[in-house]
């Protein structure tokens, strides 16, 4: 499903299979026609400066909530989410906007360094940021509006042009976004392209810094292209996100919220619940409390549903074999644990008497699964969370948040959410990155998310009225060498007897 042809994409709805659109792929000497293009603009789009490129942002969100509904629709139709699920994207999502547009310009001031020593006490110390003139985004299938405005509006608001290739199986509500900066009459410095691995690759040759989204072993092959031509890259990779609760945890929280982590979006987010370890003392009850809750979700493409389809009949495949093999090791199902008859649909679905020899507890699933495993005490349960080759998040369940800040502490991911699942990605001031095979770099994060797009350049001007010549330039001779000699003593030791050699 969703496979392109030689010249176009066939987009079908991943609820039931029907043909929604077919759209051109965009090849390899168009990608780089819109590059150059997009270089062009970025120029004047870089010097009317931040306070008129945030106007140009907030028109631009205003554009995307006023279409709310259309935008609602379309997510709906390509990804198969449920409406409220899709709410958090054509809503939620223009939070990114808001907040770099609100700061782009205190991000951007240059900043005055103090000296760090007797050396650069003589000069005045800047520190200024400068966009890179084109910035590539590969966005995955998953989040096609978020995961594009957490990168699009740091980098526009900080005077970069954009040129973004969607997944090839949802690039149509991506597009429709980047067509509404278009309609507002923007400068042209947002583009779209549509197409599968070809043309993200010529994405990647074509612009000046690369944020990939998406698999990890993709994502590698990225950073080593991008390695080779020594340019910037960030990536956000695979996650097996880990959640522990603890004897002392509200269980009725725990248990909610952890489903709702889990089977979000059928389970298809970078930071969904995968894999739970519940201290002995309470697993009997957390679990009675997580399978009533599954029972009682509702699965399907109609208006008070509660888990929609997943984008790709692919992943429901990886699902099924995650699912299979843990039963033939002698895990249980208690909820679920089966494909739709029609559509792209796994149901929710609730395993146990799980060990980390079960690919459901070790690679990523990527699907409405929530595999629970007993584990004796907090030790245990931190191990087997930090057993992993990914470190995007993990989530901690306890009442004492004293004690889950000393867990974080242990866990070895990018983010930990104390008695919450999801609350650091829409935590603009935090940084978003992943660990270990999650990821490079980071996103958000602040001032941090916007300058990530911009090189840095340092400056140093004179403090004091100069001499003709320094110390330490030419011509050498004995007495100017024995001068400079005491000079740098001075400035580089501390203490006065190290300073004075004695």
């Amino acid at each position: 499903m969703n496979a392109p042809s030689v010249s176009t994409l066939e987009i079908r709805r991943p609820a039931d299979g029907r043909a929604l659109r077919s759209i051109p792929i965009v090849d390899g000497d168009r990608v780089r026609s819109a590059a150059l293009e997009l270089r062009e603009a970025q120029v004047a789009w870089h010097d009317i400066g931040p306070a008129a490129r945030a106007s140009w942002l907030r028109k631009w969100r205003g554009w995307i909530l006023d279409h709310t509904d259309e935008l609602t629709d379309l997510l709906v139709e390509e990804t198969g989410k449920v409406r409220p699920d899709a709410l958090v994207e054509t809503t939620g999502s223009c939070e990114f906007i808001s907040f770099y547009a609100d700061h782009a310009k205190e991000f951007l001031a240059p900043e005055r360094v103090g000296a760090g020593g007797l050396l650069s006490l003589p000069k005045r110390l800047t520190r200024s940021y400068r966009p890179y003139p084109l910035v590539g985004l590969i966005i995955p299938w998953n989040f096609p509006i978020t995961l594009f405005l957490m990168d699009a509006a740091p980098a526009l608001a900080a005077g970069c042009a954009v040129l973004t290739k969607s997944s090839e199986m949802t690039p149509l509500t991506c597009a429709r976004v980047i067509e509404g900066w278009q309609e507002i009459g923007a400068p042209p410095v947002l583009r779209h392209v549509a197409g599968a691995g070809e043309t993200g690759e010529a994405v990647v040759e074509a612009v000046d810094f690369v944020q990939f989204t998406g698999s990890t072993s993709t994502g590698r092959r990225v950073a080593t292209r991008c390695a080779e031509l020594l340019k910037p890259v960030s990536l956000e990779l695979g996650g097996k996100d880990a959640a522990i609760v603890l004897e002392d945890a509200d269980l009725d929280r725990a248990a909610h919220g952890i489903v709702w982590g889990g089977i979000f979006n059928s389970g298809q987010v970078c930071i969904s619940v995968e894999r739970v370890y519940v201290v002995d003392e309470v697993y009997d009850r957390f679990v009675e409390k997580v399978s009533a809750a599954l029972e009682s979700l509702k699965q399907g493409s109609r208006a008070r549903d509660d888990v929609g389809a997943m984008v790709t009949l692919g992943q429901v495949d990886t699902v099924e074999r995650h699912v299979r093999e843990a039963e033939q090791s002698g895990a249980r199902v208690l909820v679920g644990g089966a494909r739709g008859k029609d559509g792209n649909f796994f149901a929710p679905t609730l395993l146990v008497d799980v060990d980390h020899s079960m690919t459901c507890m070790t690679e990523e699933t990527f699907g409405p699964t929530l595999p629970v495993m007993r584990v004796s005490d907090e030790a245990e349960a931190v191990a087997l969370a930090n057993d992993s080759e990914y470190g995007l998040s993990a989530t901690v369940w306890t009442r004492d948040v004293a004690r889950g800040r000393r867990i974080a502490a242990l866990l070895e991911v990018g983010a930990v959410n104390i008695n919450d699942v999801f609350s650091n990605l829409f935590a603009v001031e935090l940084p978003h990155s992943g660990w270990k095979s999650s990821g490079l770099g980071a996103r958000l994060g602040g001032a941090q998310g916007l300058r990530k797009y911009c090189r840095v350049q340092a400056i140093t001007e004179p403090r004091f009225p100069l001499t003709t010549k320094e110390l330490t330039w030419y011509p050498y001779s004995a007495r100017r060498t024995a001068i400079a000699a005491r000079v740098l003593r001075l400035a580089a030791g501390r203490g006065l007897r190290q300073r004075l050699g004695l």
